[in-house]
């Protein structure tokens, strides 16, 4: 069948044939070497189905350009099929940069070889038409000189893939060729590559030229949201070390009473519907094992492609923290060591990690913004189908540019920001979380509200319990009573900062999400400030376990770090509080002990979990335009 959208070579070898048939009537036939002028024909799955039409013209028009709805895409080959990366002996421990970088460095793309049948699968097909040539016709596959880094290009011969060099042969040409696209990265800086890809076929013979070209796409790597099911969980626990957390808030602090932690949140997960197989706790090493911070090591996102019969074929693309440290001993800085356990225990089929940051950027000590706890993401809303990413600034410790950079180049999920300034770790997830709720769009913000627990204290002291403490169930040495903490006035003082910082995250969040103040869900928080450096301001922290800062297991079920609040007939209020002011959107609670395993850390149970979610329900980003 002729392409609906001929080259300007196609054109003049049109041409060229008109002026030879014109010229047959007068002379004859012409040798037989021109029988056959080249013709080329290269297709890729522009109609987006999940294959490549060779015979039909579904996937012809509008194959040289892209837009949403019609163009081909491919993934970023970035997962690990066969297994065959693997960390060395050391590798956790290693104070070294190389050890970051050569554990970066392995994945699919990162050799010649197809690897298995899974690997197959990562890769986009194309394919060449068979079309008659004569016997001295020869094909060419190019890519542009910019775009080669980013993608490989295989052939079938033999029955294998294998890396394409040199020229078709008039024979592959007749007999039509299977070609495959590999994706080497994702894109991390639109200046050096906006992810499009050119891919044009010639053939040469009998003295003409012919050309064809399409354009292919590579997938974003796409934010999960809280409102999926939780596919799998993990967390921390004790390993053989007897280091403390390093630097931040909770330096020098010894996590205790994991136990507690383990089994209430295994409680909260089945609960939830998850299997016990489904919660995993993994250990560190020796030297480091108790940095225990989960979220703050890397943010999980999804690349997705279609497939045949309307399926998606997807790759989870595990985001690496460009968190870094300093060693002890002022030597070498490294990004966060429990980073690499994401090249141990996650990276393999349909798995992939990639880092990104600023090299030779040096950490302050404290390079909190930078954790991936400050890294969230809203669900869809109207005009943003992949939903946004959301994450906190501060004017003087400002995320990784190049990492922002890479977040935005995906192009589908425009950012959200809250100043996170005043608080000593600075990280969304201390005051807002993501909920279900019963609205036009089917979710909230619920967010921390010290004044509210502010009158719950007085509430209490109002029923005549000003003597009880609080947190009297938990193993903190210093369990002031609530009589003295409303006698504080610099307590008191500190609570009005805080709900005054948090009215003004929440202003900026209603103007840039269309939430309206009736929406939110508030839930009880006190702050206290603290300092933890000479160098460095203080800010708030959490005095008791904030409820916003806990893990979403499915839309309905909430693990929620235990407030160990103050008491009123038995009933926590706190606790009362949250539950009833969460069921309103259908949400239950699910409490979670982890006041002495990473609350006293300056954590909560979001800190030290995280989660890969189930992101089947995902609106299909190669169809659509964004706003």
């Amino acid at each position: 069948m002729p392409k609906a959208s001929r080259s300007r070579t196609q054109r003049t070898t049109t041409a060229v044939a008109v002026t030879l048939l014109a010229a047959t009537a007068l002379t004859g036939p012409p040798a037989a070497a021109d029988d056959h002028p080249p013709s080329a024909d290269l297709r890729a799955d522009v109609n987006q189905d999940g294959r490549v039409d060779v015979t039909g013209g579904s996937d012809e028009a509008g194959e040289d350009s892209w837009r949403p709805g019609r163009g081909a895409v491919f993934l970023a080959n970035v997962d690990d099929d066969s297994r065959r990366c693997r960390t060395r002996p050391g590798d956790l421990d290693r104070i070294d940069p190389a050890v970051d970088t050569r554990l970066a460095a392995c994945h699919d793309a990162a050799d010649e070889k197809v690897n298995g049948r899974r690997d197959a699968a990562d890769l986009a097909p194309l394919r060449i038409a068979p079309t008659e040539v004569g016997d001295d016709a020869t094909g060419h596959v190019t890519v542009p000189s910019a775009q080669r880094p980013y993608v490989r290009l295989f052939v079938r011969r033999d029955g294998r893939l294998r890396v394409l060099r040199g020229p078709l042969t008039a024979a592959e040409l007749r007999a039509g060729v299977e070609l495959a696209l590999e994706g080497r990265d994702i894109v991390r800086d639109p200046r050096r590559w906006n992810g499009l890809v050119d891919v044009t076929l010639t053939v040469r013979g009998q003295g003409h030229r012919s050309s064809d070209h399409v354009r292919l796409k590579v997938a974003p790597v796409l934010f999960q949201n809280d409102l999926q099911r939780a596919q799998s969980v993990f967390a921390a626990k004790p390993g053989p070390g007897s280091g403390a957390i390093p630097g931040g808030v909770g330096a020098g602090y010894r996590p205790r009473e994991w136990k507690p932690f383990a089994s209430s949140l295994r409680r909260a997960a089945r609960a939830a519907g998850l299997a016990d197989r489904d919660v995993t706790f993994t250990a560190g090493t020796r030297q480091w094992w108790r940095e225990i911070w989960r979220q703050d090591m890397v943010e999980p996102t999804v690349a997705s492609v279609p497939a045949p019969g309307g399926r998606v074929h997807t790759m989870r693309v595990l985001l690496r923290s460009p968190m870094k440290w300093l060693s002890p001993d002022g030597g070498k800085t490294t990004l966060s060591r429990s980073g690499r356990l994401l090249f141990r225990d996650f990276r393999g089929p349909d798995v992939g990690v990639v880092q990104q940051f600023a090299p030779g950027r040096e950490p302050d000590g404290m390079d909190l913004q930078n954790a991936t706890g400050n890294f969230e993401s809203l669900p869809p809303s109207p005009g943003h189908p992949q939903g946004r990413v959301l994450y906190g600034t501060d004017p003087l410790r400002q995320p990784d540019a190049s990492y922002v950079k890479m977040i935005e180049a995906q192009a589908q999920q425009p950012s959200v920001t809250i100043d996170t300034s005043w608080l000593l770790v600075g990280h969304v997830d201390e005051t807002v979380h993501v909920v279900r709720a019963d609205n036009a769009r089917g979710w909230t913000l619920a967010v921390a509200d010290p004044r509210q627990a502010l009158d719950l204290l007085r509430r209490t002291q109002s029923a005549g319990q000003g003597g009880q403490r609080m947190f009297a169930a938990t193993s903190m040495p210093d369990k002031p009573t609530v009589d003295e903490l409303l006698a504080d006035e610099k307590f008191l003082a500190d609570n009005a900062k805080a709900a005054g910082h948090i009215d003004g995250q929440i202003r900026a969040l209603l103007r840039q999400t269309g939430l309206s103040e009736r929406d939110l869900v508030r839930l009880p928080v006190l702050y206290t400030m603290a300092t933890v450096h000479p160098d460095i301001p203080e800010g708030a922290v959490a005095l008791s376990p904030s409820i916003p800062n806990g893990l979403s297991l499915t839309s309905r079920d909430y693990a929620a770090p235990d407030p160990h609040g103050p008491r009123l007939r038995g009933r926590d209020l706190f606790r009362d509080a949250a539950e009833k002011a969460l069921a309103t959107g259908g949400v239950r609670v699910h409490w979670v002990e982890n006041f002495a395993w990473a609350h006293l850390a300056g954590g909560e149970v979001h800190c030290a979990t995280n989660a890969l979610r189930d992101t089947s329900g995902t609106a299909r980003w190669w169809t659509r335009r964004m706003a």
